[in-house]
This record gives structure tokens, sequence and C-alpha cells, in this order.
């Protein structure tokens, strides 16, 4: 409980006792009056100071207006005790809001259990321990073992294992050593290194994530928007509709003023929307938080509600259903011996962060010399010329080779097929494989199985790899291939195909995806540790590179929508219900307050079990 939380307790309380004191003195008039203003004051003050403040910008009909104008209407008829009760109550309903959205966001935060604590600053010759905030890019901190890294940074001395548990959720730990990269949130598993911060704390992973949960409400779903605009239309019309059952029925029939005036003012209580206003929003950001459970982030209501309508799931092949993990396989030199093929391929590839040209490094094993290497310029969906020792290299697919004028030739073997030319002269080529994810096919039984009309798989690959790929997973369509802007045009096709409420997901590894990323109804990213690409163009991160884990979000955004309709249908019910009974005259001020704070606090208690979906 927080310092806010803790001062509305005390209120509450002191509120109560001076409450129970104005019953129990025997006091007529205006002493009676004054000992329940003393309570009315000490917990109403703020909604009457907000009331007041709403009217004056223009903002009249809120909760606050609805609670001060029931409650200063019920002290001027003399129904003291109820005016206090009724603000009371609401109070401890706020409370308990503020306590639920509270435990929501700290759930989270403890979930995803990332953010640091400190950072050990090297400052002067010493070690200084500072809040990561006050670390700027270009400091050094020293991080020990056992402790969260607090910062992106580069090992500059030390090697350790680093566990990047709490991001993934792989158990695996990642060797670094001076030069590699490490990212804010991972935890030094063994030895001591010293780390350059090349980011400050706003900028890092771990703040990127956390800010994206925290304002994950800001993207409202449909459902709170509509909630939104039925709360400006109707607590002006209930008030409307107070101010009439006050006025015409002594007016029309001549009934007791008292009577119906005190009729108007339950109306006006039972038809606070407090219930959906909270529990509807807070349903969501429930349901966010459950997601952050299982390693999946979602940027607000809006993609969540989005997730539960999805029909068609698009995929990338290469680091969503594959491991994005290259090996070289084969090598067919044409001109040249295998050593120089390998050797011409990995300097033409030495600039490129490509999957492929990391796996074409690795086969050829010895230091690049970056000398040798002159004009690189990298083709989007082709490959990459360079000038290497005075020729002309050119290192890609078949599509390159044609550019290059280069005669190609097909290689029998399944695989990526990297083929190089010198001086317009074809080389040879390089077979490159990827490995299939381990529950890539579970992934996509589980999303028929949870009703996805369609899986579809788009890739830059030859034909036979593709197909390959797509026969061994079960997914219903493929197209092989592409290039990056084809991937677009592919997915605006089958946006056409779904149906008016239907939505389609696009699932990419977020780096050269984000134009598909951004086109389709939902953008999901695989695997985003340390890719700020991911986190700023997807609309749902899954840290844990799972594919398994689209199905687990389908089902946490069905759940999540399954709890907001309970809501609102329970809220609107149980209050069109006393509102009849409160205009002809069954429902009292103690019944109202039930219609009001009772209903929300079982709505923000349904809402609580959205933070559970993901188990």
């Amino acid at each position: 409980m927080n310092q806010k939380q803790k001062r509305t307790l005390l209120r509450i309380l002191l509120s109560l006792a001076l409450f129970i004191a104005a019953l129990l003195l025997p006091l007529e008039g205006a002493g009676r009056l004054a000992a329940f203003l003393l309570p009315y004051a000490a917990i109403g003050y703020d909604v009457l100071w907000r009331a007041i403040r709403g009217i004056l910008h223009g903002q009249v009909f809120d909760e606050n207006f609805l609670m001060a104008l029931a409650t200063v209407g019920a002290l001027l008829t003399g129904e003291y005790p109820e005016a206090v009760a009724v603000m009371l109550f609401y109070q401890v309903g706020e409370l308990f809001q503020s306590y639920a959205v509270g435990r929501s966001r700290k759930s989270i935060a403890s979930l995803m259990d990332i953010r640091p604590d400190y950072a050990n600053l090297e400052r002067d010759g010493d070690i200084v321990q500072v809040d990561p905030e006050e670390v700027a890019a270009g400091d050094t901190i020293v991080v020990k073992p056992g402790e969260r890294i607090p910062l992106d940074g580069v090992v500059l001395d030390g090697r350790t294992s680093v566990d990047t548990a709490a991001l993934t959720g792989e158990s695996l730990p990642r060797d670094v050593a001076p030069g590699d990269d490490v990212v804010s949130g991972c935890i030094n598993a063994s030895g001591l290194i010293r780390v350059q911060v090349t980011k400050a704390f706003g900028e890092s992973t771990v703040a990127k994530i956390l800010e994206l949960v925290e304002n994950a409400s800001s993207k409202k779903a449909r459902a709170e928007n509509f909630i939104t605009r039925f709360a400006r239309v109707y607590t002006p019309a209930v008030v409307i509709a107070a101010l009439l059952l006050a006025l015409l029925p002594p007016l029309l029939f001549g009934g007791s003023w008292e009577n119906w005036i005190h009729r108007a003012l339950i109306f006006l209580v039972i038809s606070c929307p407090c219930a959906l206003v909270i529990s509807v929003p807070l349903s969501f950001f429930g349901g966010i938080g459950g997601a952050s459970r299982s390693g999946i982030l979602v940027k607000g209501g809006s993609y969540l509600e989005a997730l539960a309508n999805t029909e068609i799931v698009v995929f990338d092949k290469t680091g969503t259903l594959t491991r994005g993990v290259f090996n070289v396989t084969a090598v067919h030199p044409d001109t040249v011996s295998e050593a120089k093929l390998l050797e011409l391929a990995a300097l033409a590839e030495s600039y490129s962060d490509h999957p492929v040209a990391r796996s074409l490094r690795e086969a050829y094993g010895l230091e690049i010399d970056r000398s040798r290497i002159e004009e690189v310029a990298e083709k989007a969906g082709h490959g990459v010329t360079a000038r290497i020792d005075g020729q002309n290299v050119a290192v890609g697919n078949d599509k390159l080779m044609e550019t290059s004028g280069a005669a190609w030739r097909p290689c029998h073997h399944v695989g990526t097929t990297v083929h190089v030319a010198v001086n317009g002269s074809y080389a040879g080529h390089i077979v490159i494989s990827d490995e299939v994810k381990p529950d890539a096919k579970e992934a996509i039984a589980a999303l028929k199985a949870a009703g996805i009309r369609k899986t579809v798989m788009l890739t830059g690959d030859a034909a036979e790899v593709g197909e390959a790929v797509a026969a061994q997973l079960g997914i219903d369509e493929v197209h092989t291939r592409l290039l990056p802007g084809d991937k677009v045009d592919r997915v605006e096709e089958l946006l056409r195909q779904r149906s008016a409420k239907g939505r389609l997901a696009f699932v990419g590894d977020g780096i050269n995806d984000a134009p598909v990323l951004a086109r389709a109804d939902l953008g999901i990213a695989m695997g985003a540790l340390g890719s700020d690409a991911a986190i700023e163009a997807a609309d749902i991160v899954l840290m844990d590179d799972k594919p398994s884990k689209i199905a687990t979000a389908i089902r946490i955004s069905r759940r999540t929508r399954q709890i907001v309709y309970q809501n609102i249908v329970f809220a609107l019910g149980v209050k069109a219900l006393v509102l009849l009974l409160g205009a002809f005259g069954m429902a009292n001020m103690w019944e109202a307050v039930f219609a009001d704070v009772g209903v929300s606090v079982i709505a923000i208690l349904n809402a609580s079990r959205a933070l559970k979906a993901g188990k």
C-alpha cells in the first residue's frame, strides 16, 4: 500500500469513528448537522473539490459531480447519516480500485523482475553505488557475479555468462567477453565484468519494456472507448432524469416534495457509472499483466482486444518459425577452391548483421582483414556487392546473379543457396541450412485448435525450402522468393480475405519486418531481446522467442474479453433493476450504495481475475 492509499485509509477510519460518534450522540437540530458535517468533510472534501474544479473547467458530468450532488442534496433534506455513508462507501470503493490497479502494476513489475535497483559506477578510481538513472552513456560500470546488469553496454574487461531468463524465458546462459554487447535486465551469472554504458537508463532495453507495460493503458480497446463515450451520454442523462423525477410528480400530481427529492437523490447514487468506468479498463490492464507473466508484452488494450478477434496469422520464416541460426552445410565451388569461395563470401558479408552473413563468417573461421574490402553495398532481398582485392564480388541469391550477369546454377540441397560471382563470372555457391524451432509445429497446431482460420508463411527463400518448412509444420499457405515489398503486397491480399470483425496478425522478428508489422492489423515481434526495432514496430512483443506463445496470447485475450463482457452485463443489469426500484420508491439509500459501491467492488474483483489469465 503506497502513501496515498495509506492517507485515504486513515481518512476513512477517522471519518468512520466520527460517523459512529455522531450516530450515538443525542443531538438535535444544528448540533446534529454539525456532528455529521465533521465526518462528511473528513471523507468528502476531495470529491467536492474535484466536482467544483470539473464545473469550472466545463467537465460537469462525472462521478465526482454525481456524488457531490447526491450527498449535498441528502444533507439539505436532513438525510445526514445517508449523506456520510454514501461518501464513506464511495471512498472505500475508490481505495479498493486504487489498490487493485496498484496490485496489477506491482504484479507486472515483480513478474518481469527486470528493473535494476542500482549501478556500480566507476568514479575517480572508486566504485560508487548509484541509481541507474544517474549513469550517463559513456560511463563505466562494474557488474559483480549475481548482480543484475543495470544498463545496456559493451564489455570492456572480464568474461562471464549472462542469464537472460528474465527477458526471454530461456534458461541457457549466454557467454560474453570483451567487445560483446550486454543488455540491461539480465543477470551476471559468474565473473566480474566492466561495462561501458552505451545508453542512458531512459533509453535502455529494460526501461523501454517497463515503459511499454506501464503505458499500456493509453491504447484503449474499443470496449473501453465505448464505456468512455457511454459515460459521457449516460451521466448527463441520469442527472436530467433525476431532476425530472424530483420536479414532475410534485408539480403534476401534487406529491410530497421531500419524498420525490429523496427518490431523485437515491436515483443519482445508483446511476453513478463507477463499476463500468473502473472495471473495464482494469480488466484490460489485468489481461496485459497476465500476458506479461508469460513473457508477452502487449502495448495496450486495443491490441489485446484485436488479438481475440484474430482469424489469419501470417508468419515470417527466418527467426520466427526457424531458429535463424544458420550453418554452412555444403560448399560447391565452380571456378575457385572451396576455401577461396568461403573467403570471398565471408569478406563481402563482413559488415552485415544478417544471420546468413554471420554463418558465412563463422564457417570461414579466420580474422576478417577489412583493408581488403571496399565499396560494400547491400541490396535488400538480393544480397551484397563489394570490391575485394580490386575485384567486383557479388554474394547473394539468384536475382543478384542475374543482375550481375553471372550464369548461376541451382543446387539439389535443400537450404538457402548463397551464390558468388567475381567480375560477373560465376564462382560457385554455398548452401546454408536453418533449423525449425522445437515448438513451431506445436504452435501451428495450437492456433488451429484455437479456431484460427488460416496460417500463412512468407519467405524470401527458394520455393523448395519454404514449401518443405510449411509442409513440416502444417501451414496452410506459403509464398516464397519474396522481397520485403512483396511481403506487404501479400499481406494486403490476405487482409481482404478476413471477415468484417476478423483481424490479421503478422509475426516477424521485428528487425527487417517493420513495414509488414505496421501494415497488419496486429504486429507480433518474436525474440525481441535487445531489439529496439521490435519494441518500436510491433504491437505485441514475445520476449522468449517461442511461436507457441501466440496461442497463449490469444487465450489470454479471449479470457480478458469474456471478463469485460461479464462486468458490463452485470453492472448495467444491477443498476437498471435498482434504478427502477428507486424511481418507484422501493429502494432506499443503502440499497443505492450497494448498487454503486457494491457493484463496483464485485466488478473490480472480477476484473482482477484477468491478471491470472497467463496461468
